[in-house]
């Protein structure tokens, strides 16, 4: 078989050592490369740093590329084999990595709002547990993307936007008014016309419309009465169903308030921060924590903003936890 058939993403999957970590690799680059005001080269950098535990088994270049390239089938296939293949834990890990490469520097591209709700609900994570470790990375809860079809949008992202609205209004209402005087003369004509024609229908529609009347006025009456028995049976039916409606979703939410957060999900949470699948044991707690901590130190980004330092002691803090809970309670 000729491999001239098979795209190039394919060509990595076949010879990939680990088709999930090369699907992995290609849905974080896509995270990265819409990366706003970032370097080439340290996207690479990054990448290489996340991903240095995978199994791929080849180099990043290619993959950069069809992140760059934006193939979407390319980019479905990779979901189709994450979604395939990984487990929960896994996800959240993916998930993890997926964030914290979109929030380095504090910022949240538009891109990047829909590429993770796309990514959280490849990997069947809920909204409300996405915002909360959303939350729990950044420091600052998950907000809703900006929506580029409503004028706030354009006014920040394109002061041209409302003075090119304004002329085009100017030319429409131009052409309007141009139209409507043409509109106005047919009109005119049309008019002479037609009054001529309807006082002569006039009068004989006048007599048939008296003997229809007294018949109309009956059959009316009789459906009034109907539609209102209809009307009166249908607004029982909805308030009763929305009375229903209210019990059962008042029921779902004081199930959920009083429904208790059981230390298997802490434990799991914990595993995902330090990149951890379930049945690790301390020495790869140790050595996770270790990685983690090299990578994510707040000593790394002293050149930085204020903000990115806080971000950094945010994330340190988060893995410092993390490794003191799952070594107490191993």
């Amino acid at each position: 078989m000729s491999i001239a058939r098979f795209s190039p993403f394919e060509l990595l999957l076949l010879k990939s050592r680990s088709q999930v970590d090369t699907a992995t690799l290609l849905l974080l680059a896509w995270v990265l490369v819409h990366r706003q005001q970032v370097s080439e080269g340290q996207r690479r950098r990054r990448l290489a740093q996340v991903t240095a535990q995978f199994r791929h088994g080849h180099e990043l270049g290619p993959v950069m590329s069809i992140a760059h390239s934006q193939d979407l089938q390319a980019i479905q296939l990779a979901a189709e084999v994450v979604r395939k293949e990984c487990s929960n834990e896994r996800s959240l890990s993916i998930l993890y990595q997926a964030i914290t490469l979109a929030t380095d520097d504090g910022e949240l591209s538009l891109s990047n709002h829909y590429i993770l709700g796309f990514l959280a609900d490849l990997l069947n994570v809920t909204p409300a547990t996405f915002g909360t470790l959303f939350h729990e990375l950044t420091g600052k809860p998950l907000q809703s993307a900006e929506d580029p079809s409503r004028d706030a949008y354009w006014q920040v992202h394109d002061p041209e936007y409302h003075a090119r609205k304004a002329r085009d209004a100017q030319a429409a209402e131009q052409q309007a008014k141009e139209a409507e005087e043409r509109q106005r003369a047919n009109k005119e004509q049309q008019q002479q016309r037609q009054q001529h024609r309807q006082r002569q229908q006039e009068e004989a529609h006048r007599e048939k419309a008296r003997q229809q009347q007294a018949k109309q006025e009956q059959n009316k009456r009789e459906q009034d009465k109907q539609q209102e028995r209809r009307k009166r049976q249908e607004q029982a039916q909805q308030r009763q169903r929305w009375q229903q409606e209210q019990k059962r979703q008042e029921e779902a939410r004081r199930q959920q308030r009083e429904r208790p957060s059981s230390p298997a999900d802490r434990h799991t949470r914990a595993l995902a921060v330090l990149g951890l699948t379930p049945g690790a044991n301390r020495a790869d707690i140790r050595r996770a924590y270790r990685r983690m901590a090299q990578l994510h130190h707040p000593d790394r980004f002293y050149s930085g903003s204020e903000h990115q330092v806080a971000l950094a002691s945010t994330r340190f803090q988060r893995i410092k936890s993390a490794y003191d809970y799952l070594m107490q309670n191993l």
